[in-house]
C-alpha cells in the first residue's frame, strides 16, 4: 500500500531547472517511480544529457530547452507537451536565478528585473499554463514551487532572491485556494543550504560557508536527493490531503 502511494506511472511529469542540482535529482526519481518526465533547462544538450542518463537506468525522459524567463519559449514548451503527450499532470517549477550577491542598496535593474522574471514571473506563467491544462483535462494535477528558507529569512546580500521566493511561497497558497476546487494540488518546498553548483560561490566562500554551517543543527548541507524525496512527497498521492503547505527541509536551522 504505501508503495502505491509514490506510484507515479502513467503521469506526465515537467521538471523545470532540471540539468543539475536539485531538479536533475527530482527529474531522475520522479522517473524512477514511473513518470514519464520531461528535462527541461536553458541548455538543450545538457537536458538532453540528464534525460539519457534516466532512460538507460530504465526510465522514461527526453529534454526539451525552455528558458522560464522567455514567455515565448515557456508557451513552445507547452505546445511542444501538447503535442507530444496531450496532457500533463505534474509540475515542478524548479529553474531560478541568483545573479546578484551584495549590499541591497547597491541592486542593479538588470539583476533585479532577471531575478523577479525567473523566479516570479517565470514561475508564475508555468503554473498558469499548467493549471489550465490540468483543469481542462478534468483529472487534476500537481504543483510544486521550489522556494526557499531564504524566503523565511533573508540571508545577508541575498535580498532581492529571498523577495521572490518570498513570493512564490504567497503564489503558492493563492493558486492552492484558487485551483483546489479543480483536483489542482500547490504546495512548496522550501530547501535549506544544500550541496549544488547553485550554492558553489556560497560554499567556496570559507568564511560564510562556515557562519551558515553553525545555523545548521544536523551540521551538515543537504543533498539534492533529500530533496528530490520531499518533491516526490508532495507530487504523489502520498501528499494527497496536502495543498497550499511550505514543507521547509533544511536540518533545523529554521527551528
Amino acid at each position: 500500500m504505501s508503495e502505491q502511494l509514490f506510484d507515479l506511472n502513467g503521469r506526465v511529469a515537467l521538471v523545470t531547472g532540471a540539468s543539475r542540482g536539485i531538479g536533475a535529482s527530482v527529474a531522475r526519481l520522479l522517473a524512477e517511480k514511473g513518470a514519464q518526465v520531461i528535462v527541461s533547462s536553458r541548455t538543450l544538450e545538457d537536458c538532453q544529457t540528464v534525460a539519457a542518463e534516466i532512460v538507460a537506468a530504465g526510465g522514461k525522459a527526453e529534454g526539451f530547452a525552455c528558458h522560464v524567463g522567455d514567455m515565448d519559449q515557456i508557451e513552445q514548451l507547452y505546445q511542444f507537451i501538447d503535442e507530444r503527450y496531450g496532457k500533463i499532470d505534474i509540475l515542478v517549477n524548479n529553474a531560478a536565478t541568483n545573479p546578484y550577491y551584495g549590499h541591497i542598496l547597491d541592486t542593479g535593474l538588470t539583476a533585479f528585473d532577471k531575478t523577479i522574471d525567473v523566479n516570479m514571473r517565470g514561475y508564475f506563467f508555468m503554473s498558469t499554463n499548467a493549471g489550465r491544462r490540468m483543469r481542462d483535462s478534468g483529472n487534476g494535477g500537481v504543483i510544486l514551487n521550489v522556494a526557499s528558507v531564504a524566503a523565511l529569512s533573508p540571508p545577508d546580500k541575498q535580498g532581492i532572491y529571498s523577495m521572490t521566493k518570498a513570493a512564490v511561497i504567497s503564489m503558492t497558497k493563492a493558486f492552492a485556494k484558487e485551483c483546489g476546487p479543480m483536483g489542482i494540488r500547490v504546495n512548496a518546498l522550501l530547501p535549506g543550504f544544500t550541496d549544488t553548483q547553485f550554492t558553489a560561490a556560497l560554499k567556496d566562500n570559507t568564511k560564510v560557508r562556515d557562519a551558515i554551517m553553525r545555523q545548521i543543527p544536523q551540521g551538515r548541507m543537504g543533498l539534492p536527493e533529500e530533496m528530490a524525496a520531499a518533491v516526490l512527497y508532495l507530487v504523489s498521492d502520498a501528499s494527497a490531503y496536502t495543498n497550499g503547505a511550505s514543507l521547509v527541509v533544511d536540518g533545523g536551522v529554521m527551528a
